[in-house]
């Protein structure tokens, strides 16, 4: 079986440092780069996407709700059109470095909020298949949930992911936080080869 490696990158702004993409983007598959709504700016956006043509990194969007001092992870009322335009927006601010760079646009995933948002609205999936429909790119996101069902009725090209730094409940669904702790490197390798070769998780509760 292929494994996929995707990473969260170009999260940084201004002067904050967020997380270790140079010594990242050597080792994974796929970076999901932040458009500037729930983090990153236009300087590390750029940055992003200069190191993952370097790395051979395939590069996709990753927008979010416009919240930045929340990190996108404060979930927000919205109607189907605000989503679609809240992503074309997003979206299009990392077509241009894409352009500028020669680069071909890979995929789309929602962070955070408007990720779980996505998981159970159905008006906010079909926002979320109406800007990608735009790009022509696949969706990634969560097996068992509006994600797979919505995107896939609309024929959009779905990408099912598995989390290693984040827990699950019961049921199978994420777990979202404000903020996580930095998981232990052995135990979160343990459980990606569980998921991989049991498909199987260990539940939080």
């Amino acid at each position: 079986m292929a494994v996929t490696l995707n990473c969260d990158m170009g999260e940084s702004f201004g002067l904050y440092k967020v997380g270790d993409d140079m010594g990242m983007m050597p080792i994974i598959d796929v970076a999901n780069v932040a458009c500037g709504f729930h983090a990153s700016d236009p300087d590390h956006m750029h940055t992003a996407v200069r190191s993952a043509k370097a790395s051979g990194v395939k590069i996709g969007a990753h927008p979010g709700l416009p919240d930045i001092q929340g990190f996108g992870r404060r979930e927000m009322r919205m109607t189907r059109e605000e989503v679609r335009n809240t992503i074309i927006y997003q979206v299009g601010a990392l077509a241009g470095f894409l352009k500028a760079e020669g680069v071909e646009l890979h995929h789309i995933k929602p962070h955070g909020s408007l990720y779980f948002m996505a998981m159970q609205q159905e008006a906010i999936a079909h926002g979320v298949c109406d800007a990608a429909e735009i790009f022509g790119v696949p969706l990634f996101g969560m097996t068992g949930t509006l994600h797979e069902k919505i995107y896939q009725e609309r024929g959009i090209p779905f990408v099912a992911e598995f989390y290693a730094d984040l827990d699950y409940d019961a049921s199978g669904k994420l777990i979202l936080t404000r903020v996580h702790d930095a998981k232990d490197p052995a135990e979160m390798a343990e459980r990606c080869v569980r998921a991989i070769r049991e498909g199987e998780g260990t539940a939080e509760d």
